[in-house]
Order: C-alpha cells, then sequence, then structure tokens
C-alpha cells in the first residue's frame, strides 16, 4: 500500500510560533513512518513557506531556548488548480515537485494558523486537512465569539467583559466601570491569542490599565474574566466515527505552584511549577457532567477533528474557560496525555487525527 503524503505544516506569523514548532517536533519524532511520507513544511514569523528539517529534536522546546523557523532562501508553493502538487523553489529559482498532497497537519496555534486563515486556504487548494473547518477555528480562537455561542447554547462560562481598544482610548473610565462590577481579581486577556500570552492576573485596579496596555500589545479587543475560585481541570474531545457523538476523554488536573496562574512560563519553561494529574480525581457524577458538558461545547462551536475544553470547577460547579481547536500536541501536553490515560497511544492519535481529516466535511 503506497505512503500517503502528509504535510506538517508549522511555525506561523503568531506569538505562538515556537510552540507550534514543538508540537510538530512530537508529531515527526511518533506519526507510523511506513504509513506515511512527511513533508515538513514550516512558516517564518514573516509569513514565508520554506522547506523544514525533518528533524524531531530541531524543533523540540528546551528551556531558555525556543525553536524558530528560519528564512534560507528556498520556498514552498501549494498549487492552486486543484491538483494538491507542492513544490520546492530552490534559492536559484528551480522548481520541483514534492508530490501530490493527501492531507495537511498544520499544527498551527494563534492567530495566522488556528483562527481559520489556514484552513481557508487549503479549502481554496482543494487540500484535505487535520482539525476544525474555517468557521469552528475562528470562533474558537476569538473568546469573545466562543462565549457567545456557548452561552446561547446554555453552556456556563467565565463570567466576563469584552473591551474594545478604541472604546478604552476613547472613554476608559466606562469600561473600567463595567469591569468593576466583575469583582476582584479579574484576568486581562487579549481576545484572539493562546498559551496566555499578554495575560495578566489583576488583584488591584492601579494594576488594570497596565494589564490592558499589555494585552492591546496582542490585540484590538480583550477579555475581561472574573478569576473563579476552582480547580483548573481539562478534558480532550475528538469527533465520532460513522456519525457518532463526539469522544471524551477522562479528566485532567492542572495545579500551579509558585506563581499566579498557569502562565506561559509555566506552560513552557518551568515545568517544577506544575504538576498535570491525569486522571483528576473527581466524582463518577462530576466527570460524567463535565464530560457531557465538553462534548456539547465541541458541537455547538462546529468542531470537527479535535478539541480541548478547559474548566473551573467551583462551588458553584463548572465553568467552561475556553476551548482549544488546535491544542499542544508534543508528547507531554494534555491533549495526548488525556488520550493516553483513556486508551489511545500518540502514535494511534496521530493516525486518528489523519483518518478523521481524510473523512471530514469542512
Amino acid at each position: 500500500m503506497a505512503k500517503l503524503n502528509v504535510v506538517l505544516l508549522f511555525g506561523g506569523k503568531s506569538s505562538e510560533h515556537s510552540i507550534s514548532c514543538a508540537t510538530a517536533a512530537g508529531v515527526l519524532g511518533a506519526i507510523d513512518r511506513s504509513k506515511y511520507h512527511v513533508i515538513p513544511v514550516g512558516i517564518t514569523r514573516q509569513g514565508v513557506f520554506v522547506p523544514a528539517e525533518d528533524n524531531a529534536e530541531r524543533w523540540a522546546l528546551r528551556k531558555g531556548e525556543l525553536a524558530v523557523v528560519q528564512d534560507e532562501g528556498a520556498r514552498v508553493e501549494f498549487s492552486m488548480d486543484g491538483s494538491r502538487q507542492i513544490y520546492r523553489i530552490g534559492i536559484d529559482g528551480s522548481r520541483s515537485s514534492l508530490g501530490a498532497v493527501d492531507i495537511v497537519f498544520p499544527v498551527l496555534h494563534g492567530p495566522f494558523g488556528e483562527d481559520g486563515t489556514i484552513q481557508g486556504f487549503l479549502e481554496l487548494a482543494g487540500i484535505p486537512y487535520v482539525g476544525n473547518g474555517v468557521l469552528a477555528s475562528a470562533a474558537g480562537m476569538d473568546k469573545e465569539f466562543t462565549k457567545a455561542i456557548f452561552q446561547d447554547a446554555n453552556i456556563p462560562v467565565t463570567p466576563h467583559v469584552v473591551i474594545r481598544e478604541a472604546n478604552w482610548m476613547r472613554d476608559p473610565e466606562s469600561s473600567l466601570e463595567a469591569v468593576r462590577n466583575l469583582g476582584l481579581p479579574v484576568f486581562v486577556k487579549p481576545a484572539r491569542a493562546g498559551s496566555s500570552v499578554g495575560v495578566s492576573k489583576v488583584k488591584n485596579w492601579d494594576d488594570f490599565a497596565p494589564a490592558v496596555a499589555l494585552a492591546l500589545e496582542h490585540d484590538n479587543k480583550l477579555v475581561v474574566e472574573h478569576g473563579l475560585v476552582g480547580r483548573e481541570v481539562e478534558c480532550a474531545v475528538l469527533s465520532g466515527r460513522d456519525g457518532a457523538r463526539p469522544r471524551v476523554s477522562v479528566a485532567g488536573e492542572i495545579v500551579v505552584t509558585g506563581r499566579d496562574f498557569y502562565d506561559f512560563d509555566a506552560k513552557y519553561q518551568d515545568e517544577d511549577s506544575v504538576d498535570l494529574i491525569i486522571p483528576a480525581a473527581m466524582t463518577e457524577d462530576q466527570l460524567t457532567e463535565m464530560q457531557s458538558i465538553a462534548r456539547r461545547a465541541f458541537e455547538a462551536l462546529g468542531c470537527q477533528g479535535l478539541g480541548r475544553v478547559d474548566f473551573f470547577l467551583t462551588a458553584d460547579g463548572f465553568f467552561v474557560n475556553e476551548i482549544n481547536t488546535m491544542p499542544g500536541f508534543t508528547p507531554l501536553s494534555m491533549f495526548p496525555s488525556l488520550w493516553q490515560a483513556s486508551g489511545i497511544a500518540y502514535s494511534d492519535l496521530i493516525d486518528e487525527l489523519i483518518n478523521l481529516g481524510l473523512n471530514a466535511k469542512h
């Protein structure tokens, strides 16, 4: 049986560029080479598509050293004529085919990749891809619209206020008045960013304006959420097969010590400050409820392929914090770890995602 040509697309223009590289490293190291011919394609921070080294170690995440896709002169082009051909353009202008692409695995995180933009590009090129479609990706990337969709579906979400840059610059007092009603502490987040980039925990109103300024460095819209007291728990979701409802993993819990919250450094540079507990300790009824809410959230957003739903478990029950439509995918990341604890090994999970992508109707 001929191997499938899989383009692994990573890097990108977002602040999560290096996290995408780390995800690519995980996939490169685990994908079944007897089934798949992998074509690694990097996207530089400037948005240039370039040939990338097929070497998991090259892209792995290390303390104090984040991998970056460099522009070394060569280019990669996708044919837009429906042939699914992909070409390498040499520094000297020479053009050679890398073959017809069977599927693209876009392990891009954040804007310009996880937000529907690359999904739209691939649909224009007529190439199947792993993961969520244009609308689910765009809505899932935007915390304002994610929460609106969930509220409409009667899914409990974190109390929040949306602030647009123009309104803040014109009348900060009105924005602050709306936020004060949430009560301290609050989390100030760019509306369309991930990996806790640009996020601040505000425990004193004097610190609110600097937190807004930091968030606005990453987006022109931000979401201010009331800081709930509770446990941070997550579960992973996969599309069902043959029309079945989505599958939901066991629950995992994030326990942070020595930090105010689960920020970028805690996630990727200071693992000693974080414990990922799988499975999370909870009653059977709690797990059933959490899995049901995760499944409803996945369906409400119109997700396909995969997702990770993040919750707070409080004295008042579960609240959905957000859904991640392309979660981190290193072997130690929560998404594959949750599925491993649920009976699906990492390499089998890659298989399943590719199969779901090949059969998806985005």
